[in-house]
C-alpha cells in the first residue's frame, strides 16, 4: 500500500498545533527547508511555503545563517507590537515621539493667535484637495533649506507623511506592480505595499546605504515601478547617501524609467546633507515628509512634492482617500513654518538628537551598533544566542518597548538587531534605561 505524503496544508495545521500547545516551545529550532522536505516527502518549494505560511502566523521566525525557530509568542516584537507592558513602564524604546519642554506654551500661544485673527471661521471651511496655494507656498519656501525649488502648484498638503506615501502609491502604482526597498526600510512602507497589493523587491544594504548594482541587476530582470528609499538619514540605519551614490540612483531612475519615493522625515537631523534626488532628478521624484519628528508627532501634517505629469492624478487620488490636511492643523504647521518656529525646533532637534546618541554610545559601548550621530536611532546587533523575539519578551519584562529587526526586514530572513528608538524617554532617563536594557540582554543565557 502506497502512503500518500502529507498536504502542504497538513504539515502547516501540525506545527502550529504543536506550537499554540507547547509541545514545541519557544526557540525550538525546527528542520531545515530541505529535511523538511525529505522528512515529510513534500518538494522543497513546498517546505519553504510551509515556513512561510507560518511565520506569517507569527509562530516561527526564520533567522539567516541560523535556521528557523519557533517564536516567543510575547506580543513584543514584529510590526505592531503590544504596548501594554506587564509591569511599571521604565522607557518607551520603540517609537519616537519627541517633543521640547515648552511646547506646549507654543500651541497654547498658537490657538491664542488662530482665535484672535480676523477670519478664524475661515478655518473650519472646506479646503481643496491638496490644501490652498498660500498654504502649499509657505510650504514651497520652508523646503528652499532643504534644497527643493519647487512652485507651489507641485506641492500637495496631507495628513501625515504616511497619508502622503499612501497617495503617492495610489497614483503611482497598481496591485502587482514592483515596488524596489531597502532589505531594511521604514515598517510603513510594509504596510502600505500590502494594502495597494504591490510586489516588494528588496535590495541588499551596505554599511554606506544600498546595493545599486544589486538594483541596477533588478531592474534589468524585473519591471521595478518605483524605487522606495531614504537618503538622508535612513530609518533604521542612518546612512547618508554621498553624492554620487544620489546621482548615480537618480541616473538608474532615468535609465529604467522607474520612480523615486524619497522619504525626507529624519532629513532635517543632517545639517548639509548633498542634494536631496528631487534636486537632482526632478522628473523621477516624488518627495514626501511631514512635522511629526521635527515638531510633534501629533501634528498631522505633512506634503509631497510631485512631477508636473503626476499632479493630476495624485489630487484624484488625495481627494479619493482623505482630501488631505485639515485647516486647522495646515494653519498652525505653516504659520510655525512661516514664523521660523519649525527651524527653531528642528536645530534643537539636531541638538537633542546628538546628545541622545551619545548617551547610547556610551551605554552601550563594546556592542554592535550602527546610527547617525545625530539621530533619534541606533541600530543595535545582538549576539547569536540572543534572538529578537525573545530579547523583547525579555525587555517587556523589565518594563522597556523596544522594535525587532522583523519589524524593518522586507526579506524572508531577518537580521538578529534590534532597533532602539531614542526621543521618548527623558534624556536624564535615557542611561539609566539602556543599562538595564544591556543588564537584560546580558541575561539571556546562550
Amino acid at each position: 500500500m502506497t502512503v500518500r505524503p502529507p498536504s502542504y496544508k497538513a504539515v502547516v495545521d501540525e506545527y502550529a498545533a504543536a506550537i499554540r500547545s507547547g509541545a514545541l516551545p519557544a526557540g525550538t529550532r525546527l528542520p531545515t527547508h530541505r529535511m523538511l522536505a525529505r522528512d515529510r516527502r513534500i518538494a522543497l518549494a513546498t517546505a519553504t511555503r510551509v515556513y512561510a505560511e507560518l511565520a506569517a502566523a507569527g509562530l516561527v521566525v526564520g533567522e539567516r545563517g541560523r535556521g528557523t525557530f519557533v517564536r516567543v509568542r510575547s506580543g513584543y516584537d514584529g510590526i505592531e507590537p503590544s504596548r501594554a507592558l506587564p509591569v511599571p513602564r521604565v522607557a518607551d524604546l520603540s517609537f519616537n515621539q519627541p517633543l521640547a519642554p515648552d511646547q506646549g506654551d507654543l500651541l497654547r500661544q498658537a490657538l491664542r493667535a488662530l482665535a484672535s485673527s480676523g477670519d478664524a471661521e475661515a478655518l473650519l471651511r472646506q479646503h481643496p484637495p491638496g490644501g490652498h496655494r498660500h498654504d502649499r507656498a509657505t510650504v514651497a519656501t520652508y523646503l528652499l533649506d532643504r534644497g527643493i525649488d519647487t512652485a507651489p502648484e507641485n506641492v500637495l498638503l496631507t495628513s501625515g507623511a504616511q497619508q502622503a506615501l499612501d497617495c503617492v502609491l495610489r497614483t503611482l502604482t497598481r496591485p502587482g506592480d514592483v515596488l524596489a526597498v531597502d532589505a531594511l526600510s521604514y515598517p510603513g512602507i510594509k504596510l502600505l505595499a500590502a494594502a495597494h497589493r504591490l510586489d516588494l523587491a528588496p535590495v541588499p544594504v551596505t554599511a554606506a546605504g544600498p546595493d545599486l548594482d544589486t538594483l541596477d541587476r533588478l531592474c534589468r530582470t524585473r519591471p521595478v515601478r518605483a524605487v522606495y528609499t531614504m537618503p538622508t538619514v535612513h530609518n533604521p540605519l542612518g546612512w547618508v547617501l554621498d553624492r554620487a551614490q544620489r546621482e548615480r540612483l537618480a541616473g538608474l531612475a532615468a535609465d529604467h524609467d522607474f520612480l523615486l519615493i524619497e522619504d525626507g522625515t529624519y532629513a532635517f537631523l543632517e545639517a548639509a546633507p548633498p542634494p536631496p534626488l528631487q534636486a537632482l532628478a526632478p522628473e523621477h521624484t516624488c518627495y514626501v515628509a511631514g512635522l511629526s519628528k521635527n515638531v510633534a508627532p501629533g501634528l498631522r501634517f505633512g506634503f509631497a512634492v510631485l512631477p508636473d505629469r503626476l499632479l493630476r492624478a495624485a489630487t484624484t487620488s488625495l481627494r479619493t482617500a482623505a482630501w488631505g490636511a485639515p485647516g486647522l492643523v495646515t494653519a498652525l504647521a505653516t504659520g510655525w513654518l512661516a514664523d521660523g518656529t519649525v527651524a527653531c525646533l528642528e536645530q534643537q532637534r539636531r541638538t537633542d538628537a546628538a546628545a541622545r546618541q551619545a548617551v547610547a554610545r556610551t551605554a552601550l559601548a563594546g556592542l554592535t551598533t550602527t546610527g547617525h550621530p545625530a539621530s533619534y536611532v541606533l541600530w543595535l546587533t545582538l549576539e547569536p544566542h540572543q534572538r529578537p523575539d525573545h530579547a523583547a519578551a525579555a525587555l517587556a519584562a523589565e518594563g522597556i518597548l523596544i522594535s525587532t529587526a522583523d519589524a524593518f526586514a522586507t526579506t524572508p530572513h531577518h537580521p538578529n538587531a534590534l532597533r532602539l528608538a531614542l526621543a521618548t524617554p527623558p534624556l536624564a532617563d535615557l542611561h539609566p534605561a539602556l543599562t538595564r536594557l544591556r543588564t537584560t540582554l546580558d541575561a539571556i543565557a546562550p
